[in-house]
């Protein structure tokens, strides 16, 4: 007896084996006339387990039995494998990149104008190239400025130290801290917690609930004088937990339902809010000690106010209503809101352990914001501090910081504009610029009003090339106040106007003040509409400044 075991071991199913007669049997072996298969229970119908046959190889029926079960077997195998389709690109986007890349290039190979060096223009040229390229988005905005810090080395425009000695600024550092500080907040349930109290008393409407948040940073603003300190380790927490609160996330479509009014609103009221009070922002008192060396008057704290309170109670009581009739939030009116936040007030029951801790950091840093100066503590240093605590505590674990891809990326790209912008100021760009402008206005021959609203416009507007205020305020403060003196503006006028603009003036961009990082980073607001709303602000707060500020001015005898 002949026997022969067949394996299915490739896609084809059986093979074909040659017959093999025994030499002692010439004829049919009934016996053996039907093969016997043991099939695999697999459900797979190109997979057979070893099965066992012994074939009659002189029976022709069993012998065309073979073949058709050999048929059958090779057609239940699927056909070949597809070959995988190719992956899409995963790289930058060409078209803005080459948009941002040939703005470089051409400006790069502009003739240098008389009194520029080569460095400065050439670093112009990389810092206009890397603006379009955060306005386009070939990339993250975090890999756009690292290329642009990668060409300015490369370029030996800057030295490496140079092009990254930002990264040592501690703002940038402020402003991932608050986003630590974030997710602690929500994690714990403290930031709902505080989310439902202020929508049981302000919740039946979005404007009266933007309008409390307003107005509870503008009364914290004299007493931190940090703004990236307010927007990040208090408001941005906050405001985040009211937007999920009420069904409005990123990446799900409900951005517009509450979160992008409030987030912009809260943004530009901050520089607002700034602008009402000496000490409300860091950089106010460099404005306050130029303005004394260039004037020999004090700006002091009671003056400041004084002056500032009716056109900031005003752009305070405007803005959020401009903005919630041009980018109005989906959910205006929720009757049932504060009811329905009482309700998950109760369910949240008393407060856990983490959410004590946390309230007792924010307390301990906040504090430390306030009484920071007397303390001989910064802004960035109390942060550290309570962050430290939520570490240890395990309230926020490391690998939760790591994972705050937002922070790190406004680090990148804040750092590497801070560092570009204050090398065009110190390779005499920005002087150069300021020269200029006062020559040009000065040969004019206008009135002083006419003469103070050009400079004005220029001193605002050239706030696009800065990614700090106090940046701007020191390279061109001076010259600005002086040439407006020169042409008869009342010198204490002029330097109080340009020492509110440096603070309304960082409302045009998502970099241009310590606390718009802050919130555009959250991810509620696309860029293009920051940048566009932003513009349209600074128009409303310029009209109001200075038309309802001038009136006030007037009023209290400024000029």
């Amino acid at each position: 007896m002949a026997s022969v075991a067949l394996t299915s071991s490739c896609s084809l199913g059986f093979s074909r084996i040659k017959s093999r007669a025994s030499p002692s049997r010439q004829g049919p072996n009934l016996v053996f006339a039907n093969p016997v298969f043991t099939k695999s229970n697999s459900n797979s119908s190109s997979f057979i387990k070893p099965l066992s046959l012994t074939p009659i190889f002189t029976n022709k029926r069993i012998q065309k039995s073979h073949r058709e079960l050999t048929v059958k077997a090779a057609a239940s195998t699927p056909a070949a494998a597809t070959p995988p389709s190719q992956q899409p690109w995963q790289g930058a986007a060409l078209k803005p990149l080459m948009a941002s890349i040939a703005t470089g290039v051409i400006l790069w190979f502009v003739p240098v104008p008389s009194g520029v060096s080569r460095n400065a223009w050439q670093l112009l040229s990389i810092f206009l190239a890397t603006i379009v390229g955060i306005i386009t988005q070939p990339l993250p905005l975090g890999a756009v400025a690292l290329l642009g810090l990668g060409a300015s080395v490369l370029t030996k425009t800057l030295t490496f130290s140079a092009a990254f000695s930002a990264f040592g600024d501690p703002i940038p550092w402020l402003i991932a801290l608050a986003f630590f500080f974030a997710r602690g907040f929500i994690k714990t349930g403290l930031g709902n917690r505080i989310a439902y109290h202020f929508v049981s008393l302000f919740g039946s409407s979005s404007l009266g609930l933007g309008y409390s948040l307003v107005f509870s940073e503008a009364l914290l603003a004299p007493a931190i004088p940090s703004v990236s300190a307010r927007a990040g380790g208090i408001f941005l927490p906050l405001v985040k937990s009211l937007c999920v609160a009420c069904g409005s996330n990123t990446g799900d479509g409900t951005e517009n339902k509450l979160g992008s009014w409030l987030m912009l609103t809260c943004f530009q009221t901050s520089v607002i809010s700034s602008s009402m009070f000496l000490t409300a922002m860091a950089a106010n008192p460099l404005s306050a000690n130029l303005a004394f060396s260039t004037i020999k008057q004090q700006i002091g704290w009671t003056d400041w106010a004084k002056a500032a309170i009716v056109p900031g109670l005003v752009s305070l009581l405007v803005v959020p209503l401009i903005l919630y009739v041009i980018y109005p939030p989906t959910v205006k009116s929720s009757p049932d809101a504060p009811k329905l936040a009482k309700e998950n007030l109760e369910k949240m029951g008393p407060m856990s352990k983490n959410e004590i801790i946390m309230a007792g950091t924010l307390l301990l840093t906040v504090g430390l914001w306030i009484f920071g100066g007397m303390l001989k503590v910064d802004a960035v240093t109390a942060a550290i501090l309570g962050l430290s605590v939520l570490l240890v505590t395990g309230v926020v674990t490391w690998k939760e910081c790591l994972a705050e891809s937002v922070a790190w990326d406004t680090l990148t790209w804040f750092a590497a504009l801070i560092a570009m912008a204050g090398y065009l100021n110190k390779y005499g760009l920005i002087s150069w610029f300021s020269e200029n402008v006062v020559k040009v206005v000065g040969g004019l021959g206008l009135s002083w009003q006419l003469s103070f609203g050009i400079l004005v416009l220029l001193y605002f507007y050239s706030h696009y090339f800065f990614a700090s205020g106090a940046a701007h305020i020191g390279a061109m403060f001076t010259a600005f106040l002086s040439v407006a003196s020169a042409l008869g503006t009342p010198p204490y006028l002029g330097a109080l106007v340009l020492s509110f603009l440096s603070n309304l003036m960082g409302g045009i961009t998502h970099y241009g003040i310590g606390s718009a990082p802050i919130f555009y980073g959250a991810g509620y607001v696309s860029l293009a509409k920051w940048w566009g709303y932003g513009f349209l602000m600074s128009v409303v707060n310029i009209i109001i400044w200075l038309g309802v500020g001038g009136i006030w001015w007037k009023a209290i005898g400024l000029w």
